[in-house]
């Protein structure tokens, strides 16, 4: 019983005291140096050329301005670097792109990092191709990957659609986005990907009122 008690009031000290206190505001600055990109897509040589992996290519090029190359963990690919003092966490889901959420879900919580530090990049045929759009929040627009996080986030998440264009007949909507470029487009999209990425930047230094100013299409 004593041993008990001893145990309680050091543990009130410790609580008390400058270290912890120190130490809990530390935890929480480093919480709100944290940022986490997603970039969606499906894994697998045969999709990585085509539209609805854009995300996956942003997330390359993400990786790539951090000098950084990606490893394979639980329920994505991750890569770790740091931006004008930030801790930017970059994954590309393994899980497909339809079961998203999973693994967005489980890195925020792993990393502990907050919801409104956490940023989706995904393909949209609803846009006109090269045509970015930045939302906090807003319906999944019939994207599946969207849906799933949508299940695990709510509707109140940071996104950034690239459009894809639709150039597809009534019924070709998954053939159109599980196909390749055309070659108009394979010579647009390093321009496009570029900006997508200046916007991730941005988002993590700037924030995201920012990035909605400064690069919606």
């Amino acid at each position: 019983m004593k041993c008990k008690i001893l145990v309680m009031s050091l543990f009130s000290f410790w609580k008390k005291s400058f270290v912890y206190k120190l130490f809990k505001s530390k935890n929480k600055e480093d919480q709100n140096m944290k940022y986490l990109l997603v970039g969606l897509g499906n894994i697998g040589d045969e999709y990585a050329g085509t539209r609805h992996n854009i995300g996956f290519k942003i997330a390359d090029q993400l990786a790539e301005k951090g000098k950084i190359s990606f490893k394979q963990e639980r329920l994505a690919f991750i890569a770790n670097f740091k931006y004008r003092g930030r801790s930017v966490y970059v994954i590309k889901p393994t899980t497909y792109m339809n079961l998203s959420g999973k693994a967005v879900k489980y890195w925020m919580d792993k990393l502990k990092i907050k919801k409104s530090h956490v940023l989706v990049n995904v393909d949209d045929i609803n846009l006109d191709f090269g045509k970015l759009r930045i939302r906090k929040k807003g319906s999944d627009g019939g994207h599946n990957g969207l849906k799933d996080i949508q299940n695990y986030l709510g509707a109140d998440y940071n996104r950034l659609r690239v459009g894809v264009g639709s150039e597809f007949s009534k019924g070709q909507q998954v053939d159109y986005v599980l196909g390749e470029w055309s070659a108009e487009q394979k010579e647009a999209l390093p321009a496009i990907i570029s900006k997508a990425v200046d916007a991730n930047l941005d988002f993590v230094f700037r924030g995201m009122h920012h990035v909605i100013n400064n690069y919606n299409g």
